[in-house]
């Protein structure tokens, strides 16, 4: 099915829940490598994806309720975000799609107020969206 084709500068909005953690999320920024351009910015193609990082969001979980920090980055597309046809410079492009799988890696573990203790996982995972700024061209 047909969708709209991802391109550079275009956002990844992650959702606060990663499993049972409540993230502080901050939009992450896809960077196009495509050969090919849209409307002047270059098309993004399969593997810009791993290049979105976003760093020192908070985050607390359970009883660990003195907030830690974690970087969130993209773990992997679902299948309708990746083009079985439609490609550039040899890549398939990313697609719009529906929900992709987010990783929040943990780089300083919340805490317990009341007995110190620290959130003992060093990564959780959850889901977020693309929005792209592209509204007329489409890929397979």
């Amino acid at each position: 099915m047909a969708d709209f084709i991802l391109i550079d500068g275009d956002t990844v909005k992650f959702n606060s829940a990663f499993m049972l953690a409540s993230v502080v999320v901050q939009d992450g920024t896809l960077e196009g490598k495509g050969g090919a351009t849209l409307g002047g910015s270059p098309v993004c193609v399969e593997g810009d994806e791993t290049n979105v990082e976003v760093q020192n969001c908070d985050y607390v979980v359970g009883a660990f309720t003195t907030p830690g920090k974690g970087t969130i980055t993209i773990d992997s597309l679902g299948t309708d975000q990746v083009a079985t046809k439609t490609n550039s410079a040899g890549k398939p492009v990313l697609l719009k799609g529906s929900l992709l799988i987010a990783k929040f890696a943990v780089t300083q573990p919340a805490t317990n107020a009341n007995t110190g203790a620290s959130d003992p996982n060093t990564e959780y995972l959850g889901n977020g969206t693309f929005e792209t700024s592209n509204d007329k061209w489409k890929g397979v």
